[in-house]
């Protein structure tokens, strides 16, 4: 597949698994499964269907490049509890928007870590997407976020781990072959995932039963759409410009909430005349900056 295609249909795709798994998800945490046993149990399920990228293969692996997964992994680990904690704590419709922010860090960090330049037409729509990235999170003012700071604060962390993250992948994925690099920074996620237990409130044998499939389910749908856009920056690269694509997930959460929110119970549907103009307008932002990276 041409790369220009499998950096905008992959990211497209993973942008809509994500918005799907981020309401499932929020669904689970409703139930009371809790941040931590949330974030066990997916990175499990993470580590397992990235294991399966192994059979690929790949070149020897050189002893001088192993802390290169352990190093991405850190940074995986950070952003995934930032990422829990702002949607267990937080509006969907706010959260989500809010990891956007990533596509300005990937631009930003590109030149610095890797050498390679970012074009004009990136940033004009990296920015574009953080613009909209603003407008999709406007609500009336009757209808305030839940826990706005804690929300922002722990978005804009897991932005942060994960634009070094994706720009890291970019930078050491050739040597190491999706096939190797990826099922090793995951084993090493899971791995440190283990010691979230001690800060379990009660033992994943006391989830209430109705709250595993949205458990499993939720975990499953990041998977499935971490092993598209993570693959695809490992084979293809441009981080930034499939970071851009990648951010229409914000659009895809507020649109979700709006067609089906209330399949998940969730009461983020209702939203007034006023929100509905501001999110039309960051929706065509949005559209605008992929069109952009497109074309």
């Amino acid at each position: 597949m041409p790369p220009a295609l499998a950096t905008t249909l992959f990211p497209l795709i993973a942008a809509l698994l994500y918005a799907f798994g981020a309401l499932v998800l929020k669904r689970s945490s409703d139930l009371g499964v809790g941040l931590w046993r949330t974030t066990f149990v997916a990175n499990l399920i993470v580590a397992s269907l990235f294991s399966l990228l192994w059979l690929l293969g790949g070149p020897p692996v050189e002893k001088a490049n192993l802390y290169q997964p352990g190093v991405i992994a850190l940074c995986l680990f950070v952003g995934q509890i930032s990422q829990f904690l702002a949607l267990e704590r937080g509006d969907v419709s706010v959260a989500v928007p809010v990891f956007g922010l990533k596509v300005i860090l990937v631009a930003f960090l590109t030149p610095i870590l890797i050498g390679e330049a970012v074009g004009l037409k990136l940033w004009v729509a990296a920015f574009l997407s953080v613009l909209g990235i603003t407008f999709l999170n406007r609500k009336d003012a009757g209808q305030p976020p839940r826990n706005l700071g804690i929300t922002f604060l722990a978005g804009g962390i897991g932005a942060v781990a994960f634009a070094v993250f994706d720009v890291l992948v970019q930078k050491w994925g050739p040597a190491w072959g999706a096939g190797r690099l990826l099922p090793c920074i995951f084993w090493i996620n899971a791995l440190l995932s283990f010691g979230l237990i001690f800060r379990f409130s009660a033992p994943l044998s006391a989830v209430p039963g109705k709250a595993w499939p949205w458990l499993v389910g939720g975990s499953v749908l990041l998977s499935t759409q971490s092993i598209l856009f993570v693959s695809t920056l490992a084979i293809y690269g441009k981080a930034t410009s499939a970071n851009i694509v990648y951010a229409s997930r914000g659009l895809l959460s507020v649109l979700l909430v709006w067609m089906i929110g209330h399949w998940f119970m969730n009461a983020e549907q209702n939203l007034g005349k006023v929100v509905l103009r501001w999110r039309l307008a960051g929706a065509l932002l949005m559209m605008s900056a992929i069109v952009l990276v497109v074309v």
